[in-house]
């Protein structure tokens, strides 16, 4: 189950991969500053994975007039997360959660997903400024989305 709203966020360092590298993805960096979503989904190069990220690319300025970073993770490596990014023009930060600690962390690991192993759950966190989940959402199944309106709402408080 994942980690309830009002708990403190807790916080990761993750790789991701990008023209220039590798790259640390830090949580943290956003406290006191801005706002993050984060987005939990299962694999890349999925049909519902693909679909979330590339919508959440497509008003990724709306995320941005609310004061807020967009993360997505998964257990993909970096390099699977940066050709499916490239492939499908993702524009949002994905971080590599290959050692699937911070799922864990977050309670949206799943223990099995159709005799693939373990891997997250679809879900999403708005985590305000001070480190606090202020929104917290796992879907049912994973081939549901979440409430992205409800996240706007949530994020449109906390400016």
């Amino acid at each position: 189950m994942a980690i309830a709203a009002g708990s403190k966020a807790p916080d990761f360092t993750l790789k991701s991969k990008n023209a220039s590298g590798l790259a640390d993805v830090v949580l943290s960096k956003n406290f006191g500053k801005k706002n993050t979503v984060l987005l939990f989904f299962p694999l890349a190069f999925t049909g519902v994975c693909t679909t979330e990220m590339c919508d959440v690319t497509a008003g990724l300025a709306q995320f941005g007039s609310l004061n807020a970073e967009v993360i997505g993770v998964s257990v993909d490596s970096p390099f699977a997360q940066e050709a499916w990014a490239q492939k499908e023009k993702i524009g949002i930060t994905l971080a590599s959660d290959l050692n699937k600690k911070t799922a864990e962390s977050y309670g949206t690991l799943l223990p099995d997903l159709n005799g693939l192993g373990a891997v997250s759950a679809r879900a999403a966190f708005v985590i305000d400024k001070n480190g606090v989940i202020r929104y917290s959402e796992q879907t049912p199944t994973p081939k549901e989305l979440p409430n992205f309106n409800r996240i706007k709402e949530t994020l449109s408080t906390l400016q």
